[in-house]
């Protein structure tokens, strides 16, 4: 069988498919039944089916020729103005890279019964803002034969111009119900060999996204023929909750040393980053209920503080457990 990802091949292929974004996709049936959309905007979090409802609209309206009459770009790949020029206009540097010109497939008439071709501007919010301005223009000549859908996280990037062009649907986060249905639907699908700590732990590390669930499955799977929650928090390379958790007591118990041991175990034996250790400990700090509401936030402000520094090349051992002892610090205060 050929290979394929299982983030696409569990892709749902209708609107009714798609998981718990009912408010948004029950306006969307309203155009695909009267075969006639709007421009769109669809602005949400990374995985919760945003390019899914695009393709999903592109598969009810044009069949199996949805592919001749939809036009699918990254925006966070080619972000300039080149991208919406027609390739006449196109710089020589672009035109070595054979860049799609959305201009130009604006131009052409669908096949089909429908009226329109569909653009998909994957992640938008990337596009510069002489791109934006450029691509206001093109909707407007072209919205005759061609409808855009915009896919962003962030919808205050795209400039008001083209916001006001659109119809706005907003993606809400996906909860852990929605998260464990899709995860049955995969192990349904493989027949794989998952045990509940395992399927929590997918839960926790993805966050809401349905992209990095089917990844973490895909790569477990991989690795031995029952998924365990070790298996899980190895392949995604993150520290385990219960071990931050274990540390930050340690510190607060006084144990100074006893926490700096089980940072070095999770640093260099774990080879886990500097960056997830403490986006885990920003985690933790609400379940500690031994600090007080106060120190807490203290606490969230110094990670943030020696999240930076990291990012900023600072040695991350250093940096942690410089971390560690404000946590010391501020308990005995």
């Amino acid at each position: 069988m050929e290979f394929q990802i299982w983030a696409e091949r569990y892709r749902p292929a209708k609107l009714s498919d798609v998981i718990n974004q009912k408010h948004a996709i029950e306006r969307i049936k309203a155009f695909v039944k009267d075969k006639n959309i709007p421009h769109m905007l669809f602005a949400g979090h990374a995985g919760t089916g945003k390019t899914t409802t695009a393709l999903a609209i592109a598969k009810e309206l044009y069949g199996d020729s949805w592919r001749q009459n939809v036009l699918e770009l990254n925006a966070s790949n080619e972000r300039g103005i080149d991208v919406m020029r027609s390739k006449t206009e196109q710089k020589d540097e672009a035109k070595r890279r054979n860049l799609p010109s959305v201009k130009d497939f604006a131009k052409i008439k669908p096949l089909g019964e429908v009226d329109f071709r569909i653009v998909v501007l994957d992640e938008a919010d990337a596009l510069t803002q002489e791109a934006q301005h450029a691509l206001r223009r093109t909707m407007e000549k072209y919205t005759i034969t061609t409808r855009f859908i915009l896919i962003c996280n962030y919808s205050s990037k795209i400039i008001e111009p083209v916001q006001s062009r659109c119809a706005v649907f907003r993606f809400k986060t996906l909860t852990d119900v929605d998260i464990n249905r899709y995860i049955e639907r995969i192990v349904d699908g493989e027949k794989l060999k998952i045990d509940e700590k395992a399927i929590n732990a997918l839960i926790y590390l993805c966050e809401g996204d349905l992209r990095k669930v089917s990844n973490l499955l895909q790569a477990s799977a991989a690795m031995k023929e029952k998924i365990t929650e070790d298996i899980v928090y190895d392949i995604a390379s993150k520290a385990k909750p219960m071990d931050v958790k274990e540390m930050l007591e340690m510190v607060l118990n006084g144990k100074f040393m006893d926490a700096r041991k089980k940072l070095q175990e999770l640093l260099l034996r774990q080879g886990l980053s500097g960056s997830d250790i403490i986006s885990e400990i920003h985690r933790q700090i609400y379940s500690l209920d031994s600090l007080s509401e106060d120190t807490k936030v203290q606490l969230i402000e110094k990670c943030g503080e020696y999240e930076f520094r990291i990012s900023e090349g600072g040695n991350e051992v250093i940096q942690i457990e410089a971390l560690l002892a404000q946590f010391l610090t501020l308990s005995k205060k």
